[in-house]
């Protein structure tokens, strides 16, 4: 088996070999072997390939120069004579489709084909490269939505298909939309003749970001049929920054994703994914789900239920306000929701219709529909607070600013990454260091004297850092008031992509705390608006959607 890392790597030749191979992109249970002969902070997916290729899958390796890790790779590969690998060649990758560029890789081809030849003994079969692959252009029909970017691995690829049900994704990605357009080449052609088609057939590919004219990439995402761009990088990688801040600028709906090429993180991964999904449809004029007529019932019930607690709102028939339950989600989500609704004292029977959101929002078996806590937090702001632009929501898990269009329909959103940083969580942990509770650390730190800051947001390095403040004998109210401002800090980096902060609202679980709320106002330089109930307001979102279902009253429509 011969591994391949890029869409313009040659493979057909190696089937007139008449080798198998394979796109070498999978991810990786560890980085043991990788991050032995590689720098710490190398690109993340040139890891997994190393890891790929050091269990042995690979015999040889057929590389393209297309970054600098690509490259870091296949010297690594070279090297290691532990490696396993009997051939290895890495092909430079021209940035244009010029005449001159075309014929270098044409002679490139040509020499990859006659060092193969005498590595291996076996002559190059016309034939068999020409029957190995159809040249065809696939046709795109219909709406898709366009993942684009970096390469995404299969995880993020199956969790956008399974995400975004009945649309099409269209992969743009570096590696996985290899699609040669068609060219005519008979067996008994000149092989310099053949391998100069061929080579303009390659280079003529939906162009990557490295190429030099993108115009075949552009025509795609521009198109009136593409719905949203998953923009998709590789920690530790920047090359393809510069484009999604271009895009973010067309006015297509557009959020970025990004891959550490572990399997850790798809409970996050899918409710970006799905919370883009319902952005994206709602942008289209289409509701989130199908108008089923009114029932018996006479409560719509909406419950959140999020890594630390569980909350339950219901709405009567006038969407008024009629329960709303609290309680600890414990170690099952269905659980902590079963406990809210018995605590609620409304019977099944009186139920119209329940809408399930948060983390554990797919585990509530009695729930009629989920909807993410992104769609939910927006519809519950709307209903508190009309004239709301934007939503900070900063719960135990994750952190979350929410950019809210003129009819209160999601237009953006950006969430933390998959540490603890600057959440509910953080705080805890942190009130538990200093032996207080919750609501005394609320307000402890408004009246700090020396303006402490920390540094660490990561919860086991601010540990230590906290530990060492108290050791230097710093009040635990300074501390705390650096807490809050290090917690500010990291939403106000969120916040940087929202272009309207004028009418901010504030929800979730943090929102209570009085220090955080105040550094955020500091920071953000505005007022912000917090509810009576901020941890409440996604159940409630969640339990307008349900009432939404039977027409009752259309909101942000």
């Amino acid at each position: 088996m011969i591994g391949y890392n890029c869409k313009y790597a040659p493979v057909e030749i190696m089937a007139g070999f008449g080798e198998k191979y394979q796109l070498i992109n999978n991810v990786a249970e560890n980085f043991d072997y990788s991050s032995a002969i590689l720098h710490p902070n190398m690109c993340s997916h040139a890891k997994a390939v190393l890891e790929d290729v050091h269990r042995g899958g690979y015999r040889k390796l057929l590389f393209m120069n297309c970054c600098d890790s690509s490259r870091r790779v296949f010297d690594a590969v070279s090297r290691d004579m532990d490696s396993g690998v009997d051939f290895s060649c890495c092909l430079d990758l021209p940035s244009c489709t010029s005449c001159c560029a075309v014929e270098k890789f044409r002679d490139d081809l040509l020499d990859f084909i006659n060092r193969y030849e005498k590595f291996s003994g076996i002559t190059f079969d016309v034939k068999h490269f020409l029957s190995s692959f159809s040249c065809s252009k696939k046709e795109i029909k219909g709406k898709y939505v366009a993942l684009l970017g970096a390469r995404s691995n299969k995880t993020i690829a199956e969790t956008v298909r399974k995400c975004f049900k009945g649309i099409d994704v269209l992969d743009l990605t570096c590696a996985n939309n290899r699609d040669l357009p068609p060219f005519e080449a008979a067996s008994d052609e000149p092989l310099d003749s053949i391998m100069l088609k061929y080579s303009k057939a390659l280079l003529s590919q939906v162009p990557c970001m490295r190429m030099r004219d993108i115009k075949g990439r552009e025509a795609l995402i521009e198109s009136k049929n593409c719905l949203g761009i998953i923009y998709c990088t590789v920690k530790f990688c920047d090359y393809y920054d510069f484009e999604f801040s271009q895009l973010k600028n067309k006015g297509i709906p557009v959020i970025k994703v990004e891959t550490d090429f572990t399997s850790q993180s798809s409970g996050q991964l899918t409710t970006r994914l799905e919370g883009f999904y319902e952005t994206v449809r709602q942008k289209s004029g289409e509701a989130l789900l199908k108008d089923t007529g009114p029932t018996k019932g006479k409560f719509f019930l909406g419950i959140d239920s999020g890594s630390t607690s569980t909350e339950l709102v219901a709405l009567d028939r006038d969407l008024n306000i009629v329960k709303m339950v609290k309680v600890p989600t414990g170690a099952k989500a269905a659980v902590g929701a079963k406990k809210a609704l018995e605590q609620s004292g409304i019977d099944d029977g009186d139920i119209a219709f329940t809408t399930a959101t948060g983390y554990g929002r797919k585990n509530i078996d009695f729930a009629d529909y989920n909807v993410t806590e992104i769609t939910c937090h927006a519809r519950g702001a709307k209903y508190l607070y009309d004239d709301v632009t934007a939503v900070i929501d900063i719960g135990g898990q994750d952190s979350k600013v929410i950019s809210l269009d003129e009819n209160g329909l999601v237009s953006g959103f950006a969430m933390n990454d998959k540490c603890a940083a600057g959440t509910g969580r953080f705080l805890e942990n942190m009130a538990k260091i200093l032996e207080l509770d919750m609501e005394s650390m609320s307000e402890i730190g408004l009246n700090y004297k020396k303006d402490l800051n920390i540094s660490s947001m990561c919860t086991v390095f601010a540990e230590s850092e906290v530990v060492s403040l108290i050791a230097e004998n710093n009040s635990v109210k300074d501390i705390v008031h650096g807490l809050n401002k290090s917690v500010a800090l990291k939403t106000k980096a969120l916040s940087a992509g929202v272009k309207d902060l004028s009418a901010l609202m504030m929800t979730g679980g943090v929102a209570n705390n009085k220090g955080v709320v105040s550094e955020l106002e500091k920071q953000l330089n505005t007022k912000i608006f917090i509810p009576e109930h901020p941890e409440f307001c996604g159940a409630l979102g969640a339990a307008l959607i349900a009432a939404e279902q039977f027409n009752l009253k259309k909101f942000l429509r």
